[in-house]
């Protein structure tokens, strides 16, 4: 996604013009005027941004596309991000990493301050907004202190590393009332927004089975494989693990693949998490009731830590159920069109970003063929800059202080899919899962995998 995401905002900026206060595909897709907010503060929002690597780059570039937005600080743990120059980068990183090493060298019309250590920005009274885009392992430390200390925050997905953490960044934000934005960059698409209104309307019918799957054949080499070794120049590593056990530094660990590696996250997080919020947000349902994983490292041989091949299955008291799959290990498509699927008793949707397709049923077995839908196929003119819409939200919610779009409690529930996912896989359970109070109600040991114990001297606060 996120190298799409690129592409798809270069094409946008291509074929249309950019509004002082974000696009206009990016307006239209949150359903709201950003403009009546805008014109009643002119004044610019001071951000900082903690993590500027791969993902923070992206955020940044969308933050400074909109003139009420005042870069003011930086902060990241290598030194070459956070100078943003490219030519300093590692060699290793740039040929191992290819493009996921931002292209950088950004031009500031104002002093930016530079920080190595995210509490020394927090604590920087000039801020009043932080964007958040480190590793998965850092977001509720760093978005609960940042709340503490009276900024609004943009964070990035997953939200979280465990379910604990997320309740404790849900009532932090509710214990300072600042506004704060989750990175679920759908939840601004005009699509889905159409849909979600659609399918609850029941167009669909009853709609018992959502489907949607992360496919990417990493086959032969995966993450590869790497010894332990001393980090490059200007790499803090023990600043970058924070929380975590401290173990030696690897090359296939940090800045990029952290993604395979349990401790710091998951493709079902990195992934599963979009999809899972989007089949939340289209079906209405809040949360599982049961879940159940299957699957193993069946292929790759490299030093990951989570599964090549993963199917999950998550089952709602509704009386349906959503099926989502992780294949690192195989390529091609799941689906007969875009990146999720809702089957109901009177119609199949397939949806993406840039379109969708209703399919009319006919009967099944004993049943009348006739149908009473016509088909639909539609498609964008133009392709949205989904991250440039929730952008837009977010800084029109700092002025007017609504709620935004994907506010904590709505990034929470919809985190909390992936790591019940992994918890059933890891446990080779089914469990139940009791939503109010937050807790396996069938395995009592399986809420031993809800947090985990913080390497001093972090904490929660």
């Amino acid at each position: 996604m996120e190298k799409n995401e690129i592409t798809t905002r270069r094409l946008f900026i291509k074929k249309s013009a950019l509004s002082t206060t974000g696009s206009v595909i990016g307006l239209k897709s949150i359903g709201k005027p950003s403009i009546a907010s805008a014109q009643r503060n002119r004044s610019k929002i001071r951000m900082g941004f903690i993590g500027v690597g791969n993902r923070g780059t992206q955020l940044l570039k969308a933050f400074m596309g909109n003139s009420d937005v005042e870069i003011t600080a930086l902060c990241d743990v290598y030194q070459p991000y956070l100078t943003r120059n490219r030519s300093q980068v590692n060699r290793r990183f740039l040929d191992e990493l290819g493009d996921t090493v931002p292209p950088m060298g950004e031009t500031f019309p104002n002093k930016v301050e530079k920080y190595t250590d995210f509490r020394k920005l927090i604590e920087n009274k000039n801020i009043e907004a932080v964007c958040i885009a480190t590793p998965d392992h850092w977001h509720a430390i760093q978005t609960i202190m940042a709340l503490e200390a009276g900024k609004d925050v943009y964070v990035e997905k997953p939200l979280t590393i465990t379910i604990h953490e997320g309740r404790k960044m849900v009532e932090a934000a509710r214990r300072t009332d600042r506004v704060v934005q989750v990175g679920l960059n759908r939840r601004s698409s005009s699509i889905y927004r159409e849909l979600a209104e659609l399918v609850r309307k029941g167009t669909l019918g009853k709609v018992t089975v959502s489907r949607a799957y992360r496919i990417s054949n990493m086959y032969p080499d995966g993450i590869g494989t790497a010894a332990p070794e001393e980090p490059p120049e200007g790499f803090d590593w023990d600043m970058w693990l924070g929380p975590r056990a401290y173990r030696p530094y690897q090359y296939n660990i940090a800045p990029y693949k952290f993604r395979w590696w349990k401790s710091y996250s998951t493709q079902m997080g990195n992934w599963g998490v979009h999809y899972l919020d989007l089949i939340r947000w289209l079906t209405g349902e809040t949360a599982p009731v049961a879940v159940t994983a299957h699957g193993g490292q069946y292929v790759l041989k490299d030093d990951r830590t989570i599964p090549d091949t993963m199917d999950v299955i998550f089952e709602f008291e509704s009386g349906a159920i959503a099926l989502f799959g992780i294949y690192e290990a195989n390529g091609g498509s799941a689906l007969s069109y875009g990146e999720v699927e809702l089957r109901g008793t009177r119609a199949t949707l397939c949806a993406s970003l840039s379109g969708y397709q209703i399919k009319p049923n006919g009967g099944g077995q004993f049943q009348s063929k006739e149908t009473h839908l016509e088909p639909v196929d539609k498609r964008l003119e133009l392709p949205e800059d989904t991250t440039a819409g929730l952008v837009r939200n977010f800084l029109d919610c700092v002025k007017s202080r609504e709620k935004c779009i994907c506010d904590l409690e709505t990034g929470h529930r919809s985190t909390t899919f992936a790591h019940l996912a992994n918890i059933a896989l890891e446990t080779g359970s089914r469990i139940e899962w009791d939503s109010k109070r937050e807790r396996i109600i069938n395995n009592k040991k399986a809420n031993e995998l809800l947090h985990y114990t913080y390497r001093k001297p972090w904490t929660l606060g």
